[in-house]
C-alpha cells in the first residue's frame, strides 16, 4: 500500500519483485484498515461469534464446515485460539471504534469468555479443551 505521494513506478517494481522472490503480493489500492485479508477474516471472526453467541450452532459445526467444505486446514473458532481471544477482542475492539455499524454481541461474547478464563491455547481453554494435549 502507497499513499498520495507514492510514485506508481515504485508499486509495479515491488509487486514484480515479491513475486520474483516467492511471496504473493496484492497491492492495497488505498488506505484501509486492516488492509483485504485481515478485514475478510476479521467478518469471518464476528460472523462466527455471532453465531455461536446466538446458539446457532457449535464451534465444533463452524470449524467443521471450514474444514471440510472450504478445504481449510482449521476453521475460525481453532484460529481463534491459536491467536488468543484476548488478542481477538483487542483487534475487535479497534474495529468498532473505527467503524460505525459493528454489532457489540461478538465482542460481549468473546468478553465473557476471557472473563470465564478462556483465553485460547495459551490458558489451556478457548472454544476448545487443550488441558489435555
Amino acid at each position: 500500500m502507497g499513499h498520495k505521494n507514492t510514485d506508481p513506478s515504485k508499486i509495479a517494481t515491488l509487486m514484480e519483485q515479491c513475486a520474483e522472490h516467492g511471496f504473493l503480493p496484492f497491492h492495497v489500492k488505498k488506505d484501509s484498515m486492516g488492509y483485504i485479508y485481515n478485514r475478510i477474516w476479521s467478518a469471518i471472526k464476528r460472523e462466527t461469534l455471532l453465531l455461536l453467541e446466538e446458539g446457532v450452532c457449535a464451534p465444533q459445526e463452524v470449524d467443521s464446515i471450514f474444514r471440510e467444505v472450504l478445504q481449510t486446514p482449521k476453521g475460525p473458532c481453532e484460529l481463534m485460539d491459536k491467536v488468543g481471544l484476548d488478542v481477538v477482542l483487542e483487534i475487535e475492539e479497534n474495529y468498532a471504534k473505527a467503524r460505525s455499524g459493528i454489532p457489540p454481541q461478538p465482542r460481549e461474547f468473546v468478553q465473557k469468555m476471557i472473563q470465564d478464563g478462556k483465553l485460547g491455547m495459551k490458558s489451556g481453554k478457548g472454544f476448545y479443551d487443550y488441558s489435555k494435549s
